[in-house]
């Protein structure tokens, strides 16, 4: 029951805050919307910081769960349709996933009020996908798949296109299919253009 209430109050507490930004959220607001009291609020986190940093914990968590880490990336690819398919996997959960898109909303307000979330938003928008895309195409590059480039100077051509996409989904949300048709015609002119020869 802890537990569960605990996971509640975070879910809960990321629409309040996608909603209203760290500082217009406030914990009487949320532990109504819980319909909880706000001393039960307190049994569980001890302040809004501590709710705001688990909740910044629990989505960094499920995000590399889902999309891969630095230290747990992505299985590389046996072929380029398994690479484009694994790209846009990876682009449908953070462009459809609602807690990832509240999340995304999250960063990109708060970014410029907490230190904590600016790296959180560079890690995601580009340093953490590069990186990631870096490692990827060097494994490409070393099976033959791609032909020998720089991988970090590759992997950002790769990845600020995407990322520019993907906002310009979270802003309108209505043409959401239609950047993902951009984005995966993106992906396949890029492997065309770097595709070993």
């Amino acid at each position: 029951m802890e537990n569960s209430t605990r996971e509640r109050i975070l879910d809960e507490a990321l629409i309040h805050f996608a909603e209203n930004g760290y500082k217009g959220a406030n914990l009487r607001d949320l532990a109504a919307r819980l319909g909880l009291s706000k001393s039960a609020l307190y049994k569980h986190y001890e302040s809004k910081e501590a709710i705001w940093n688990a909740l910044l914990d629990k989505m960094e968590a499920y995000y590399a769960r889902r999309v891969g880490s630095v230290d747990n990336p992505p299985q590389t690819p046996a072929t380029l349709e398994e690479f484009i398919s694994l790209s846009m996997g990876m682009i449908r959960f953070s462009v459809c996933d609602p807690q990832i898109i509240l999340t995304r909303k999250l960063l990109l307000t708060e970014q410029f009020h907490d230190e904590r979330v600016r790296r959180l938003a560079s890690k995601h928008f580009l340093e953490g996908m590069t990186n990631i895309f870096a490692g990827l195409f060097v494994a490409m590059m070393e099976s033959g798949l791609l032909r020998k480039e720089d991988p970090t100077m590759l992997a950002f051509a790769y990845t600020a296109p995407v990322s520019v996409l993907i906002h310009h989904s979270d802003r309108e949300a209505e043409h959401r299919e239609e950047m993902l048709n951009r984005i995966e015609a993106f992906i396949r002119y890029f492997v065309l253009a770097h595709k070993a020869d």
